[in-house]
């Protein structure tokens, strides 16, 4: 007797409702979306409701203590209004952060299955690149390649996730490794069925939580990578703005008393990591058998 399209239908609704309830269970996973919601609705529709002008300096206006002439977090060394600033910034931030995240993760997934699940010389040849290039610190990379090219927001995300995908590689690699020896995928290997289907349609899937889990986490360090960069001012060049700019230029003005350069742009990348980390744990619950079974 077959099941009806309603029966088949239902587990798949029961699992994700219930995926849905242990995410809900974790509250700092809640409190961790709340955050990342406000900063992204702060940065791409504050200006909409709060309009400066970022592009041209004015001199007549440096240095305001906030709530000074208007401003609410003040002015910087050019006039730029700092409230308009850090919603500029974190447009930079969370994109960069994002489509350098997912780049990541793609690459490292698809490297990572195809290793592990080829076996032999095919994986230790790949892995062996990802060893020599893990070998070398990746700020150390990062500030070469940003020092080579322009670095516009395009390239940021190519040059960080040409080398953040290294982690999430050997990641699902040793699931690649797990799951290739499975029933199904010896059985499917046993109907004629070919390497890129196995992968395809078996090991990526199967090692999704893992993968969605890793990508949070990629997000994040992304993020603050892109912090390291400007801060060391290898960033977007003005007028563009980013959180981690901000924050560079900030400190070296605090030491003349403007304090309210700094602490703006650092909470918030403490903020946005820690939302990131956050939905992270609470997806890694979700994905977690022993939670979805019990």
């Amino acid at each position: 007797m077959t099941a009806t399209p309603h029966e088949e239908e239902a587990p798949v609704r029961g699992m994700w409702r219930q995926g849905f309830e242990v995410f809900c269970e974790n509250r700092l996973a809640l409190v961790g979306v709340g955050i990342f919601v406000l900063l992204t609705a702060f940065s791409f529709l504050g200006p909409v409701f709060y309009r400066t002008d970022q592009v041209h300096t004015d001199l007549t206006q440096v240095f305001l203590t906030p709530g000074t002439g208007g401003h609410p977090f003040g002015t910087d060394g050019v006039g730029y209004d700092q409230f308009g600033r850090l919603m500029l910034g974190g447009q930079t931030s969370i994109v960069v952060g994002l489509a350098a995240g997912l780049l990541a993760t793609v690459v490292g997934t698809i490297w990572g299955a195809i290793a592990g699940f080829a076996g032999g010389w095919l994986d230790a040849v790949m892995m062996r690149v990802v060893d020599a290039m893990m070998s070398i610190p990746a700020l150390f990379l990062f500030m070469l390649m940003a020092s080579i090219v322009t670095p516009t927001v395009p390239m940021l995300i190519v040059i960080i996730g040409a080398f953040a995908w290294l982690g999430p590689a050997r990641l699902v690699r040793g699931e690649a490794l797990t799951l290739r020896t499975r029933e199904y995928v010896m059985a499917m290997r046993g109907m004629g069925g070919t390497g890129g289907r196995a992968v395809r349609r078996h090991i990526i899937p199967n090692a999704i939580g893992t993968v969605i889990v890793n990508a949070t986490f990629q997000v994040a360090d992304a993020i603050l990578y892109v912090a390291y960069l400007s801060f060391l001012g290898l960033g977007v060049p003005p007028p563009a703005a980013n959180w981690g700019g901000m924050l560079s230029d900030g400190l070296s003005d605090t030491f003349s008393g403007h304090w309210w350069l700094l602490y703006p742009p650092g909470i918030a990348i403490i903020l946005i990591v820690l939302a990131f980390n956050f939905i992270g744990d609470g997806l890694r619950d979700v994905f977690e058998v022993r939670l979805r079974r019990r």
